[in-house]
């Protein structure tokens, strides 16, 4: 059976080849070495990506990973545009099918499925310039068609996403179809002898009168973009001739466009929401080069003086670096802390869990929790009474270590800083007041923006990424947030929870 299976993997037409969970082409046919021009098993060992364009290479591998973390069977040619690179850089349109397996270790092993569909594109590339060359041949034997009643109307009638309308020249409707007509609820007969202009919605009427008008004096057909009935039409007027080469009716289209208008918008909303996604990848780098710099070089030097001092058995400067590195190491974690929270509520892996708990022994300990994280000298007092409420002790306590961390953070030692709460009916108010160096006013509209930092704060260590998490575990809350600061006073952050 082993030499079966081989004859069979050495001659299917399709190329076929198996990677294991890190992208790394563990077994390869002769028909794919073939179709990307590489010689016998000198793909083996290479990662996939090296039989994907340059341009997609970078985005491949997040895919990838993604469909390791949760396989499926996929056909993945079907609608999409994919490509192969071949060893020589050339490229050629491919159609993948995936699916996966497990080896005797229980790992993930993908099997993708390629063919060489270059045959096909150019197929349906011809087949496209053939329906352009009769749309062109359409428009200019559209007067000649229309001499018989009978064609153009049976071509009017299947007008399967417009209406046609034949006009005299004092824009009498002489004859109109198309499956349009049912959208608006009426049939041919409904408009036959009446005004064209009637017809059209009153914003409209004058544009259109004056297309028409332009048309009569100078033959220069024109098209305008209307909205009709709840849609987007494309309104496009031609002059008919008969026989004799005299102008005798005038030919309006409307076009149905609302898909391709929406596509357009959808198109321009995806180009608007990428230029924001790379100002923030921009600024993302630019706050990582700084945050993870300057803790990883007091780390190395902190290392460094300890290695130094412990030879002359220094003890209070290797503990005073030891607590340096404790400290560094702590900022980095929060760091991290942060993008992974930011990662698992953006893709949507955060589940709520909600339980019944009594609110003052779960902000005693929070308090006591932040004791040792808060500066030398500062004291968190609590103002409020036991209550039972429901939430999601995970999320509310993830928003309110934040926000105690800032009062903390941007006040001096010594500051106190107050966590008061109130209940009115099913919510509760919780108010985190600090006496820090305030917000400025002029960019206080920004505080809830990721990887915003006000202009005060610059000396100060953070990512700017705290209070947009803190915005995303509300919204699973269903609650709210808002503050009140003052340059130099301090500031008033304030959440609101359904806590029944």
């Amino acid at each position: 059976m082993e030499g079966i299976y081989k004859i069979v993997f050495e001659s299917i037409l399709e190329g076929l080849i198996l990677v294991d969970k890190r992208g790394v082409i563990q077994l390869i046919n002769p028909r794919t070495e073939e179709m990307f021009g590489y010689s016998e098993g000198e793909l083996i060992g290479k990662t996939i990506e090296v039989l994907i364009p340059d341009q997609f290479r970078h985005s491949h591998v997040s895919q990838r990973d993604t469909y390791i973390e949760k396989p499926s069977k996929r056909n993945m040619g079907s609608g999409m545009n994919l490509w192969g690179k071949r060893k020589d850089d050339s490229v050629f349109p491919v159609e993948i099918s995936l699916n996966y397996i497990k080896d005797a270790r229980d790992e993930t092993m993908v099997v993708a499925l390629v063919s060489d569909i270059s045959v096909r594109k150019r197929a349906q590339d011809e087949v496209l310039k053939i329906n352009q060359h009769l749309e062109e041949l359409v428009e200019q034997r559209t007067h000649e068609l229309f001499e018989s009643e009978l064609l153009y109307k049976s071509i009017a009638k299947n007008y399967p996403s417009g209406i046609i309308y034949l006009l005299d020249l004092e824009y009498t409707i002489k004859f109109v179809e198309g499956r349009e007509l049912e959208r608006h609820g009426k049939k041919p007969a409904d408009c036959i002898g009446k005004d064209y202009l009637s017809t059209c919605d009153a914003p409209y009427t004058e544009e259109i009168n004056s297309v028409l008008n332009k048309l009569i004096a100078s033959g220069i057909a024109d098209s305008i973009e209307i909205f009709k009935h709840g849609q987007y039409y494309s309104l496009t007027a031609s002059l008919l001739f008969d026989s004799t080469g005299n102008v005798n009716r005038i030919l309006v289209v409307e076009n149905n466009i609302t898909y391709q208008r929406k596509n357009a918008e959808s198109l321009e909303h995806n180009l608007r929401e990428e230029k924001q996604l790379s100002e923030l990848k921009s600024r993302f780098v630019s706050m990582a080069s700084h945050e993870f710099r300057t803790p990883l070089t007091t780390v190395s030097s902190s290392a460094g003086l300890i290695k130094r001092y412990a030879e002359t058995q220094d003890i209070e400067k290797i503990n005073k670096h030891a607590d340096r590195i404790r400290s560094t190491v702590g900022h980095l974690t929060n760091l991290l802390n942060d993008f992974l929270s930011l990662e698992k509520l953006e893709s949507g892996k955060q589940d709520i869990h909600i339980s019944s708990f009594d609110f003052l022994p779960f902000i005693t300990e929070l308090k006591e929790d932040m004791t040792g994280a808060i500066k030398a000298g500062q004291e968190i007092v609590l103002e409020g009474e036991n209550t039972l409420i429901q939430s999601d002790v995970f999320f509310l306590k993830a928003v309110l270590i934040n926000l105690v961390s800032n009062a903390s953070k941007y006040s001096n030692e010594g500051e106190q800083i107050t966590i008061r709460w109130k209940t009115d009916n099913d919510s509760m108010t919780i108010a985190v007041v600090d006496h820090g160096i305030g917000i400025p006013k002029e960019e206080q509209e920004l505080m809830f923006t990721r990887f915003f930092r006000a202009g005060n704060v610059t000396n100060i260590e953070g990512t700017g990424l705290g209070l947009f998490i803190v915005t995303k575990y509300l919204d699973l809350l269903n609650g709210t947030i808002k503050f009140e600061s003052n340059l130099g006073e301090g500031s008033v952050f304030t959440i609101q929870i359904p806590i029944h």
